[in-house]
């Protein structure tokens, strides 16, 4: 079981990096999910928008890529990446923290390895009540643990 982080083209170190892994376990677990080997690359704009271009057709930039490699079922296996620019624009664009912001897409990509979609209007839905409900578990780590630095 193992939760990693990196960074292609950028320069990001994630603050309180044991925080956010027993945070997306805990959401994992409420769900009925284990996670198995999952990775945040943290990457540029470009980076991104090649790697969507590339495998996926689609000519787009995005916040967020989410490869599920997934081999059995309720155990999470997946590379997710995360374009740091293309969330301080959102943070911004939101008028939410740039740490909410990376929250909620760190969510969204965990979510979307345990099922979650979100191309359809009712799934989007779904999926910014799921966020909102894994922000709000973070928050309370946040207070039940006072602030770690990793």
């Amino acid at each position: 079981m193992a939760i990693l982080f990196f960074e292609e083209d950028i320069k990001f170190s994630l603050k309180e990096k044991n925080k956010t892994k027993r945070w997306l376990r805990d959401i994992a677990k409420l769900q009925g999910f284990k996670i198995g080997e999952l990775n945040y690359i943290f990457c540029s704009d470009e980076y991104l928008y090649q790697i969507n271009v590339e495998y996926l057709n689609h000519n787009t930039y995005t916040d967020i890529i989410t490869f599920d490699n997934s081999e059995k079922e309720k155990i999470i296996e997946g590379d997710v990446f995360l374009s740091i620019e293309r969330i301080k624009e959102n943070a911004i664009k939101e008028k939410v923290s740039f740490e909410k912001e990376m929250t909620r897409v760190m969510s969204h990509g965990l979510l979307h390895l345990m099922g979650y979609k979100d191309k359809k209007e009712e799934d989007r839905i779904i999926m910014r009540e799921m966020e909102n409900k894994a922000i709000l578990i973070y928050d309370k780590q946040t207070v039940s643990r006072g602030t770690i630095n990793d």
